[in-house]
């Protein structure tokens, strides 16, 4: 077993709740601290030096966007949204405030746990400068080399669908909003700019896909953005 688990904040002020994510981080090893508001979370964040964050929006201080923001200006530890807000608005909002990943209560535990795997691995990538190489699935990235290749044959992409391809890779399993896509790959001035985003994701899918219209890698998330499967 790990000597030193990762520890896991979790910013929740319904008591059912706490007790039922503290019961499944336990079970599984993790390290828990706890908050119930903006206030202690801030506290707790600073002081206990937390590996992920589960945060849920609706505190009785603040709303837990504006408390992403806040961590974001200082601190780029994973946070993992646990909302009963299922809007589309409020998913894309919380993303694009820093939140890495958005889950909407109810939800099970597996995929819970599968998630905080996922942030914790882009965590620790980010922390080491990333791999050179990527290998996702039946898709191979050699970023040194720049060379891209599915099933092992290679494929010829233009300059903005290799960036494209690359920060979804460098993301996998991480839901990114149309804003954040369009502001890393065409910049700032693009950011509106989602006839773009959808004409290059449907190049990119007959490229990389067997079957375009059923992508199994390339993934859209209705109304938010676009997620590479994690394989």
């Amino acid at each position: 077993m790990n000597t030193n688990p990762p520890l896991v904040l979790v910013v929740e002020d319904e008591p059912p709740m706490l007790r039922f994510l503290a019961t499944a981080l336990a079970a599984r090893d993790f390290r828990t601290a706890e908050a119930k508001s903006c206030k202690e979370a801030l506290v707790a964040a600073t002081s206990q030096n937390p590996e992920i964050i589960l945060l849920d929006l609706g505190l009785p201080d603040g709303d837990g966007i504006a408390l992403t923001r806040k961590i974001r200006e200082w601190s780029q530890v994973p946070i993992i949204v646990i909302s009963a807000r299922g809007r589309e608005n409020d998913k894309v909002e919380a993303l694009d405030a820093g939140a890495d990943d958005y889950l909407t209560k109810p939800f099970g535990v597996d995929e819970l746990m599968a998630r905080i795997r996922v942030a914790l691995r882009h965590a620790a990538g980010g922390a080491s400068g990333g791999p050179a190489v990527l290998d996702i699935g039946p898709l191979h990235l050699d970023l040194a080399r720049r060379e891209v290749a599915v099933d092992g044959r290679e494929i010829h992409l233009t300059p903005l669908e290799y960036r494209l391809l690359v920060l979804l890779a460098q993301n996998a399993g991480k839901v990114l909003t149309h804003r954040q896509i369009l502001k890393e790959v065409w910049g700032p001035p693009y950011a509106h700019q989602t006839q773009y985003l959808r004409v290059f994701m449907a190049q990119l899918r007959r490229k990389v896909e067997p079957d375009p219209a059923r992508p199994r890698l390339l993934l859209t998330e209705p109304g938010v953005g676009y997620r590479m499967r994690d394989i």
